[in-house]
């Protein structure tokens, strides 16, 4: 489970916590947490500490130390380095605009394409460092959402390793981190799905192994817009816990009963650890939830 410390936990970000959390423990596995903060600029002061302590109140039990990307610079360096050598990597001139006016649009925002692929042109400072893709087409079989394709080439183009102000990109970030960590298996939000197959990519540049992974339905508000500290989604209440955790698992496919929705914390818990199925999860990208007030 990897929140960004942007605000407080919401009932998206608590399906994806359920979701994970049950599929490592009913599996015997361990349940990690990494604090993704390494944007530094969007961080809120005590969003982090709030977020473990909202975990402990909902009865998660996270597996290790809490592992905080902002620690870690040096070995996102590494790597851009090893990937720099390989020649996989080229430095890019281009701003935002020109790129959004000189391009195609994906399914990621404006496709590159490619200016600075061959070299700078004169007189230009770098920017950013950008991953080749060249026609890399990725394949795989999400344990949620069924078989998933991406022509890098002509989807997203040649992706950003590290941006303009010096932060180290998500894609290189979670790629190192999975792969240090030991992660076998990636249970996260289906916002996240048109990003895999750039990590995959990048895992296999690397020669790291790559997890298993499956994309839970998100959350959406009835405008269809993915519940989020910006489009206003209502906090998680630890007061609340066991009713927020029933909804979690009714959304995630489940089916408890009704009278566990006032029971005790730790008997709904024993239920879902007896009764996961990831089976039972819609194959959806995203889900309606209404109960936001």
């Amino acid at each position: 489970f990897a929140p960004s410390p942007t605000g407080p936990l919401h009932f998206g970000s608590l399906v994806a916590a359920v979701g994970s959390y049950l599929q490592a423990k009913s599996h015997l596995g361990e349940w990690i947490v990494r604090i993704e903060d390494l944007d530094m600029p969007r961080n809120v002061p005590g969003a982090a500490d709030d977020i473990l302590r909202a975990l402990q109140g909902f009865g998660f039990e996270w597996d290790g130390e809490v592992v905080y990307q902002s620690e870690r610079q040096n070995l996102y360096a590494a790597a851009l380095e090893e990937l720099t050598e390989r020649g996989a990597t080229f430095p890019c001139a281009c701003s935002r605009k020109e790129i959004a006016d000189s391009s195609l649009v994906g399914i990621d925002g404006p496709i590159y394409p490619g200016t600075c692929r061959a070299g700078l042109a004169a007189e230009k400072i770098a920017r950013t460092i950008r991953l080749r893709v060249a026609d890399a087409c990725i394949e795989f079989t999400d344990l949620i959402q069924g078989h998933c394709a991406q022509d890098l080439g002509t989807e997203i183009g040649d992706f950003v390793l590290r941006r303009a102000d010096g932060i180290f990109a998500y894609q290189l970030a979670v790629v190192v981190d999975d792969a240090e960590q030991g992660i076998t298996e990636i249970i996260r939000g289906a916002d996240l799905l048109d990003s895999t197959p750039r990590q995959i990519f990048l895992q296999r540049i690397l020669r790291y192994e790559t997890p298993r992974y499956g994309h839970l339905p998100i959350a959406v508000n009835p405008a269809r817009e993915k519940l989020s500290k910006q489009t206003l989604a209502k906090p998680i209440d630890a007061k609340k816990a066991t009713e927020e955790l029933f909804d979690a698992l009714k959304f995630l496919g489940q089916s408890p009963l009704y009278s566990l929705r006032q029971s005790s914390q730790k008997a709904l818990w024993d239920w879902a650890l007896a009764h996961w199925s990831l089976e039972n999860i819609p194959s959806k990208r995203t889900i309606r939830y209404d109960s936001l007030t």
